[in-house]
């Protein structure tokens, strides 16, 4: 249990302050907060509450979105990263998940060039906090409008075009990758390059009723969560699991109950 993490989002209908609670109470290690929690309170004050409730916090979501048709779309975008930096400094967490962005209509090409010039843009601010950077690779369902950065190859050409600095490297998560055949090969090299800063664990239902709100628990799914976790480690990641699933079904039941199947979920894998 000391390597389970849970995104906030997975028990959406919980306050900031039950899920710092429920998830200590029962033995969670981890959490990562989504910037909502912070809407209305000191990320200070929201770091504190979660240390002093024994947990770990593992990062902060979520920063990105850098693509935009106009310069004055990308600057927004650049100084709302700069904000979720201070955020994640002043709330204890040393990582932020990028979820990169895309612009309909515009080149893929395009929007992976603006987001890697958006990330080399708040990369010396994020070092100042000591905040490191992590970029989600995305389903390719999302390429249109969440995501131009859709495999960990993708993610790999953007920290090698910024350098390879520590401070910039790789969320995997398996919902997003489980399918990619270079998938072994890429989480190796993102070992080999110290790039793994995160790893994200959910399932791929059949069928699957809403591909953004149909997330499934940990073995109710395709997805082979027990080998792509094997790689993982093997690569000597040593992090935290994060459980990161939305689901208007789970969000709907009692999240006690909800909670506990996650965590039952979590043992059996």
């Amino acid at each position: 249990m000391n390597r389970l993490c849970i995104h906030t989002i997975t028990t959406k209908p919980w306050t900031t302050e039950q899920c710092i609670e429920r998830y200590s109470k029962a033995g969670v290690g981890g959490i990562t907060f989504w910037r909502y929690n912070l809407d209305g309170r000191s990320p200070s004050t929201v770091g504190q509450q979660a240390r002093d409730a024994g947990l770990q916090i593992v990062s902060l979501c979520r920063g990105g979105f850098f693509p935009g048709k106009t310069a004055a779309e990308r600057q927004t975008s650049i100084d709302d990263n700069k904000l979720c930096i201070d955020q994640a400094q002043a709330l204890g967490a040393p990582l932020i998940v990028l979820v990169c962005g895309a612009v309909p209509g515009q080149p893929l090409s395009e929007s992976r060039k603006q987001i890697t010039e958006g990330i080399a843009a708040v990369q010396a601010h994020a070092e100042a906090a000591g905040v490191r950077l992590a970029i989600e690779p995305l389903h390719p369902m999302y390429a249109d409008d969440r995501s131009a950065v859709n495999t960990m190859r993708q993610a790999h050409e953007i920290c090698d075009a910024l350098g390879s600095p520590a401070s910039v490297g790789i969320a995997a998560d398996v919902y997003h990758i489980w399918w990619d055949p270079e998938l072994k090969a890429m989480i190796d090299l993102a070992g080999e390059k110290g790039r793994l800063h995160a790893y994200h664990i959910c399932d791929w239902k059949t069928p699957t009723t809403d591909l953004l709100n149909d997330r499934g628990l940990m073995g109710e799914g395709c997805i082979n969560i027990p080998e792509i976790t094997q790689w993982v480690d093997g690569t000597g990641f040593a992090g935290l699991r994060e459980v990161e699933i939305f689901s208007h079904k789970y969000w709907a039941m009692d999240q006690d109950e909800w909670l506990a199947s996650i965590i039952n979920a979590y043992k059996r894998l």
